[in-house]
C-alpha cells in the first residue's frame, strides 16, 4: 500500500473530503496547500459514464485552453516541399521530411507534439510502434494531421491539447500551472468542460459526468460541485 508523506497527511486534514467544493474554492485551497519549490501543474480528473470498450462510447478530442497551459511545447513537423519553410516560419522547433523520419526511427524524440501533413502519413506509419506508446503519433482527431500547418502550430503553442478517455472511463487533463491567477485556471477548466460536453459520444446513455476532482502535482484531489461549474457562462 502506498504510504502518504507527513506533509500530504497534514494537507488532507485541512479540507473536508466529503464536501463538494466550488471550482474557485478548490483552486484557492490548492494554491494555499502548495509548499514545494517548483511550479506545480493543475490537473483535472474527470470520471465519465462511458465504457471505452464500445466504439460509440469512446472520447478523444482537443481543446484550446484560453489562458494557455503554461508549458513550453516543442513541436516537430514532418512534411515536404514548400511546407517545410511554412512550418519553420510558423515557429516549429524541428522540421523535416524523410530525414526526420529516419532520425525518429533511430531514437530522436526531443519534442512534445508531432504534426504531419496528410501526404506524409504512409511514410510515418512505420513509426507507429515508436510514437504510439508515447502518445506522439499524428492523428486527424488530435489535429496533428493537417494541411493547415500555420494554424496547427499556433494553436498548440498557445495551449491546445488533446484529451482521451482511458480504459477506466476517466480523463486526466493538465489545465495550467498553479501560479496562474484563479480566474485564468477557472476559464481553462470551463473550456475543457464545454469541450467534453460538446463532444459527447453518440453511445453515451444516462449520467454523463460522474465526478470531477482537481489536484496539483503534489497536492490532494479535491471534489468539485459539477453544477457550479456547468451553470457558469463565460461572457
Amino acid at each position: 500500500m502506498h504510504k502518504r508523506s507527513r506533509r500530504f497527511l497534514i494537507i488532507e486534514k485541512k479540507f473536508d473530503k466529503t464536501l463538494m467544493y466550488s471550482p474557485e474554492k478548490a483552486l484557492s485551497l490548492l494554491k494555499k496547500f502548495s509548499t514545494v519549490n517548483f511550479n506545480e501543474t493543475l490537473e483535472a480528473h474527470i470520471c465519465l459514464g462511458l465504457d471505452p470498450k464500445y466504439a460509440d462510447q469512446q472520447l478523444r478530442s482537443t481543446v484550446v485552453l484560453p489562458k494557455g497551459s503554461g508549458k513550453v511545447i516543442r513541436i516537430a513537423v514532418i512534411t515536404q516541399g514548400d511546407n517545410l519553410n511554412t512550418a519553420l516560419s510558423a515557429g516549429a522547433d524541428i522540421v523535416g521530411s524523410d530525414d526526420l523520419i529516419q532520425e525518429i526511427m533511430k531514437g530522436r524524440l526531443d519534442f512534445d507534439k508531432l504534426i504531419a501533413t496528410p501526404d506524409m502519413m504512409l511514410l510515418i506509419a512505420k513509426l507507429g510502434r515508436i510514437l504510439g506508446p508515447r502518445g506522439l503519433m499524428p492523428s486527424p482527431k488530435a489535429g496533428t494531421v493537417t494541411n493547415e500547418i500555420n494554424s496547427a502550430i499556433s494553436e498548440f503553442k498557445k495551449g491546445k491539447l488533446e484529451y482521451k478517455l482511458d480504459r477506466t472511463g476517466i480523463i486526466h487533463v493538465p489545465i495550467g500551472k498553479l501560479s496562474f491567477e484563479i480566474n485564468d485556471l477557472f476559464l481553462n477548466l470551463k473550456a475543457l468542460q464545454e469541450s467534453i460536453d460538446k463532444n459527447r459520444p453518440s453511445g453515451s446513455k444516462g449520467k454523463y459526468w460522474k465526478s470531477l476532482y482537481l489536484s496539483s502535482t503534489m497536492g490532494p484531489g479535491i471534489p468539485i460541485n459539477l453544477n457550479l461549474l456547468r451553470d457558469f457562462r463565460i461572457g
